[in-house]
């Protein structure tokens, strides 16, 4: 069913949260699994200096490529058939470009990475599932944890098993 699936990565914690799952998919469909991570190269501001707008792209791209790497490794060594790439672009346009244009059959990501948690869903995410051909699967990374004082006055109303997994 899922033959071919596409995993972005942008190096953070939470987006690494989605390889269980990924592993397990994988293992299930006998998947070819793809990590992407795209280097966001839009132009610098204007008071950048020719220099950093040179050398950041290559110090983004050692970086994705030794992450991806250290995660590719993890997954070969879980039985995984997995390969990684690293692109130039907009986060989302790449993503959503390379899932088409490589015929995957998912893309399987976080619904936040780099810049955290502030929204229900976060920016790149959003776009990737509004703009794909491809199906997507999120893995939501924000977790529920009450308060006490917010689980005592839960409780007056509700189990406790209601709320706890």
């Amino acid at each position: 069913m899922f033959e071919k699936i596409l995993v972005p990565l942008d190096g953070s914690e939470l987006s690494a949260k989605v390889l269980p799952t990924v592993v397990e998919l994988a293992k299930n469909f006998n998947s070819q699994v793809t990590l992407i991570h795209v280097c966001h190269t839009e132009d610098f501001g204007p008071g950048e200096s020719t220099e950093v707008a040179k050398t950041a792209p290559v110090m983004e791209k050692k970086v994705c490529e030794n992450f991806l790497s250290k995660a590719g490794s993890d997954l070969q060594g879980q039985g995984i058939n997995v390969n990684w790439t690293c692109v130039e672009g907009v986060p989302a346009r790449g993503i959503v470009g390379y899932a088409q244009n490589n015929k995957m059959d998912l893309i399987c990501m976080t619904t936040h990475g780099k810049s955290g948690v502030g929204w229900n869903l976060g920016s790149t995410a959003a776009r990737v599932v509004s703009h794909s051909t491809v199906p997507v699967t999120l893995i939501r990374v924000i977790e529920f944890k009450p308060t006490r004082e917010w689980t005592a006055r839960a409780s007056t109303h509700f189990d406790e098993e209601y709320w706890m997994p």
